[in-house]
């Protein structure tokens, strides 16, 4: 152990400050020689320098307190302002096993002499989504919203990482991550997949504006691998992937150990604070976990945020419906993932499979938990070669590119900088073939020598020599670009142009694009004008002949005839002289070639429908004409001629009558129908009975007043009792037969009497209502049937009968 007095500091080469205690002093020149104890090498790798003895101001120690001096040497503060200079040894190595599978890292403590044993954090989601922490807890979580995915506890690098999940099956309520959002120091990068369930369209979005890639600026870089969007922070080691519907997350330990929180849990290798909510509350369930992390300076009106903090009480194990899974996921723990299976579990892998068979209507959502799976591999240094064992999960490069499942994210190119610092992370994607590099970072064109990109972007080797539009070009070695000049050209000779029509133009030379030669070209527009006009019949036609410019017309006949001036078409009728019927046909005239016009005499129709007459005129007319003299009624399929003025009925069905009447000079028939009065054959009189004049209704002397029923409608009224309603009370009214005549018999009158009354009755009961409130039922008889009866005649009787007859007769 070495001695100094108060007031010096040891200091490395690395720095001229001393740091303890949070007090900085600045150091002086005197040397003193390197300490007795020297760190082992595997925790020290670099030896420690003969360096200068620092004079510095009073410690701000306690007696005997031990405090880490400068650049890997501790002090203990001992009597009379002494500080003890103590060797500074690290304890012995330990291996670790990482839960969240991953191979353990050498990292180094806070004071950075010495190294330890630590896991890096990966966090890795996919499908719908399913999460692995970066602790290596699994989960699944649908939630609808944009998420803390991951952020420092305590704000050392000012990196922030969000996940946006939204609803992406019809069918079922089951979300996909649609974008990575990473916030790093004044950058805000989005990483998006416009098709979540179909072929991936990724973009990277900056502020929202679109980023052309490759992108790097301030210490932040974005590659697409055709397959993947990957954003590298060089700095940090942190890398994050972004693909069809998953993701990854690659943090160093030796930055963000211990700093973690969010969706992604605590990167400290110990799976149970991975569910932890803001505040520090822990839960059993990260899913449950998972709805307390909103990303909260984000505008989110419809995403559900719970008020209430949760308890740990467990609830019911959930309802798992029975599910047989597409043979795809069997592929996990099959042999062709076998290789990986010691270095990565597929369990966690297969059962985000198994649950993407079942709730998502989309088979293609399955791949993603075989691409996850398989970059998760790649990692752990095992590269498989899977999709070409699937047709589901093809993927296809453009035609200048080839896949490889672990090509380098930041691919070869041209442009390549030594001195950029690149970090070796692999990716499968869309690649350059072995022996070729991208010309530059941007193009996407692979070459297998490098030079300079044409114009067209097609590439070109230095000291090409190549013409693009008319140009002479070369590719410059010195500036690595591409240098033209105009093609030069020869003096075209000029042609003689004769002919009406011609012109000398100057047009592009057909043996040579990029010269120009003088032809003779026609220019119709520069021809006379001529006349166009046919005959009747004739039709011009224009045509140019062989070697000239300008049109010639020629009159050509239709295929028509012509009849004064006028055409007609084949099979037309043709004007002709009287008494004739005349008809074009085709039959060609040798003189004319016009077709023929055939004329033959007339022929008259003398036939006529019924009820019309074939009449001569007088007239000059070739033919009579039909006139119409009857009418004609149809009764029944059978035709009948009528006179103009008569009327007509059918001997069955008297009630319809058929007129003929004339109106202007046709003949119409006028159809009517006669409607009969009422007729009851029980209101007349015997042997009455007889036809009207019309021969159709039938009449007959009435009786008068003859016995009959009468309806009538009244109140019942009983002892100050009466019925509600009216009720139907019918009687007998009317005259019979009563006579007094001489009987030659019985030498005397003889009286004969009848009087209306009811035949048949019945007794019917009606409810009374009294005035005091009883209801009393009431009996009375109801008149069926009246006729007259016989009786005995009186004086009283017989007078009253003949005032009735007397009545009746007047």
């Amino acid at each position: 152990m070495e001695h100094i007095g108060s007031g010096v500091c040891l200091t490395m080469i690395c720095s001229d400050i001393c740091e303890f205690h949070n007090k900085t002093v600045l150091c002086g020149t005197t040397t003193i020689p390197t300490p007795t104890t020297i760190p082992t090498p595997t925790t020290i790798p670099t030896p420690i320098p003969t360096i200068p003895v620092p004079v510095c101001p009073d410690w701000d120690v306690m007696q005997n307190e031990t405090f880490l001096l400068c650049n890997c040497t501790m002090a203990r503060c001992i009597e009379n302002n002494t500080i003890e200079i103590i060797p500074y040894e690290c304890p012995p190595l330990k291996n670790i096993t990482c839960t969240n599978g991953k191979k353990p890292v050498l990292v180094y403590d806070e004071y950075h002499c010495c190294q330890h044993y630590a896991c890096d954090c990966v966090c890795e989601g996919w499908g719908d989504p399913h999460y692995i922490t970066f602790d290596g807890f699994y989960y699944s979580y649908q939630g609808n919203c944009t998420y803390v995915l991951m952020e420092e506890i305590v704000a050392k690098h000012n990196l922030n990482i969000y996940i946006d999940n939204v609803y992406c099956d019809p069918t079922e309520d089951v979300s996909c991550p649609r974008s990575i959002i990473i916030s790093y120091q004044s950058e805000v990068v989005t990483l998006i997949n416009h098709n979540l369930l179909g072929a991936a369209q990724l973009e990277a979005l900056k502020n929202g504006v679109h980023l052309k890639l490759p992108y790097s600026h301030q210490g932040v870089k974005i590659l697409d691998s055709g397959i993947n969007l990957v954003l590298e922070i060089p700095r940090l080691k942190v890398v994050i992937t972004f693909g069809i519907t998953g993701f990854s997350v690659t943090l160093p330990n030796q930055y963000f150990g211990d700093n973690t929180q969010g969706h992604c849990g605590t990167c400290d290798n110990n799976q149970a604070n991975d569910c932890m909510l803001p505040g520090g509350k822990l839960v059993e369930d990260c899913a449950v976990m998972a709805d307390y992390w909103p990303a909260k300076h984000i505008y989110q009106p419809n995403c559900h945020i719970p008020s209430v903090l949760p308890t740990n009480i467990p609830g019911p194990p959930p309802t798992i419906t029975p599910c047989n899974p597409d043979s795809i996921c069997q592929m996990l723990k099959s042999s062709l993932f076998e290789a990986c299976h010691p270095f990565v579990s597929p369990d966690n892998f297969y059962q985000g499979c198994v649950f993407d068979s079942c709730h998502v209507s989309n088979p293609a959502v399955e791949c993603t938990s075989l691409q996850t799976y398989a970059a998760a591999c790649a990692q752990a240094g095992v590269c498989l070669h899977w999709r070409n064992h699937t047709s589901l999960c093809v993927n296809n490069c453009p035609s200048n590119k080839v896949y490889k499942p672990c090509g380098p994210a930041e691919q070869p190119s041209c442009e390549e900088n030594p001195n950029e610092p690149t970090m070796n992370y692999t990716t499968e994607g869309c690649f350059c073939p072995d022996g070729m590099k991208l010309f530059n970072k941007e193009s996407g064109v692979c070459v297998d020598k490098c030079g300079c990109l044409d114009p067209e972007g097609i590439p070109r080797e230095f000291n090409e020599r190549f013409e693009y539009k008319c140009q002479n070009c070369i590719c410059d070695e010195s500036t690595k670009t591409v240098t033209c000049k105009p093609k030069p050209c020869p003096t075209p000779p000029i042609a003689n142009c004769t002919g009406p029509g011609f012109v000398l133009v100057n047009q592009t030379n057909p043996s040579d694009s990029c010269c120009s030669t003088f032809v003779c070209q026609c220019q119709s527009n520069t021809c006379p004008v001529y006349n166009m006009n046919c005959p009747v019949g004739f039709l011009p036609v224009v045509s140019v002949p062989q070697g000239k410019c300008c049109p010639e017309r020629t009159c050509e006949p239709k295929r028509v005839c012509v009849h004064k001036d006028n055409e007609y078409q084949p099979g037309s009728s043709v004007p002709g002289p009287q008494c004739q019927d005349c008809t074009c046909t085709k039959e060609v005239d040798p003189d004319t070639g016009l077709f023929k016009i055939n004329c033959e005499s007339q022929k008259c129709q003398e036939n006529c429908d019924m009820g019309y007459k074939y009449l001569k005129t007088d007239s000059d007319e070739c033919c009579g004409k039909c006139v119409q003299t009857h009418c004609v009624v149809s009764v029944n399929d059978t035709k009948n001629l009528l006179n103009p003025g008569h009327t007509w009925s059918p001997p069955e069905n008297k009630c319809q009558h058929y007129t003929c009447i004339k109106i202007g000079d046709t003949l119409t028939t006028l159809n009517s129908h006669i409607v009969c009065p009422p007729f009851q054959q029980s209101n007349c009189q015997p042997g009455t009975i007889q036809s009207a004049a019309n021969g159709c209704c039938k009449i007959c002397v009435e009786r008068e007043k003859a016995c009959k029923v009468v309806s009538m409608k009244m109140h019942v009224t009983h002892n100050s009792c009466q019925s509600n309603e009216e009720v139907d009370m019918p009687y007998c009214e009317g005259s019979c037969n009563t006579f007094t005549r001489y009987s030659e018999a019985a030498s005397a009158l003889q009286h004969s009497c009848s009087c209306c009354r009811e035949t048949r009755s019945s007794n019917r009961t009606v409810d009374l209502h009294c005035l005091n409130g009883d209801v009393v039922p009431y009996s009375y008889t109801y008149v069926e049937e009246c006729g007259c009866g016989h009786t005995d005649c009186t004086r009283a009787a017989v007078q009253p009968a003949r005032r009735r007859r007397s009545s009746t007769l007047v």
